[in-house]
């Protein structure tokens, strides 16, 4: 069953002079919000670190200039920022259009399908362990008011919630934007050292404690555990940019 996050928030058992009766100190909630936008954060940063960091080890491996490097990187992160945008502008309207369409059918079949609705939500409170006979008085105040019916259905028996207006836009902007802020920090060493070895081995350095840093933030604000996420995430963008590397240094000994 589709779970909802309650907003934070305290019960008003105040007095008339303000204070907590008997001393009762009201019960807050912290539920973890924004998803949405913290999800979109993370898939722009992880590929904007992991994907430029890969395609610049790679083209050390292969070549030795680092102008060349700094502009295919530059290339690669204005072009990967603009697919990752589209893509999650799309996936934001595709989901803002899957809801409008669920709720339209539900609209539809409270009037012209009563009794399959209505067993449908003893269903959901069976699940619950609740009786029909409790169950139908909240069924007969939700027929009273056909449009909290219809947010009923479309929370506990779709597991839907409505996306957050602009969504689609919000979602693309901040995909783009984090994956150009994540794709400059491996590139940054390339734009500063002529050398190339040395700028791949501080480009690995400094974009190996970008993943740690990001990858135990995210592990902290999702609840997954930071040294798990931290090393994960590591682990992946290192193995991605050791397999380009070497994959280059291969292709391009047997070219010459």
């Amino acid at each position: 069953m589709h779970q909802i996050a309650g907003r934070p928030q305290s019960l008003d058992v105040t007095h008339a002079h303000g204070h907590p009766p008997h001393g009762h100190i009201p019960h807050i909630e912290g539920h973890f919000e924004s998803g949405p936008t913290v999800r979109d954060i993370v898939i722009g940063l992880s590929d904007g670190l992991t994907v430029p960091f890969a395609l610049a080890a790679g083209l050390s491996g292969a070549i030795a200039s680092s102008r060349i490097v700094v502009l295919a990187g530059l290339a690669e992160i204005a072009a990967g920022s603009i697919a990752m945008g589209l893509g999650g502008y799309l996936a934001a309207r595709g989901d803002a259009e899957h809801y409008v369409s669920e709720k339209q059918r539900e609209q539809r079949e409270i009037v012209e399908r009563t009794r399959d609705e209505e067993e449908e939500i003893y269903e959901i409170f069976e699940q619950y362990s609740v009786p029909r006979s409790s169950a139908a008085s909240v069924l007969e105040s939700l027929k009273q008011n056909p449009a909290a019916w219809v947010d009923f259905m479309m929370r506990f028996e779709l597991g839907l919630e409505e996306p957050a207006a602009n969504r689609a836009h919000r979602s693309a902007l901040t995909i783009a934007f984090s994956y150009v802020a994540g794709g400059f920090i491996p590139l940054l060493p390339y734009m500063l050292v002529s050398d190339n070895m040395i700028a791949l081995k501080l480009s690995v350095v400094i974009t190996l404690i970008a993943l740690g840093i990001f990858g135990a933030l995210k592990g902290r604000i999702v609840g997954t555990g930071w040294l798990r996420s931290a090393s994960q995430t590591v682990l992946i963008g290192g193995i991605a940019a050791a397999a380009a590397y070497l994959l280059a240094r291969l292709l391009n000994g047997n070219h010459a």
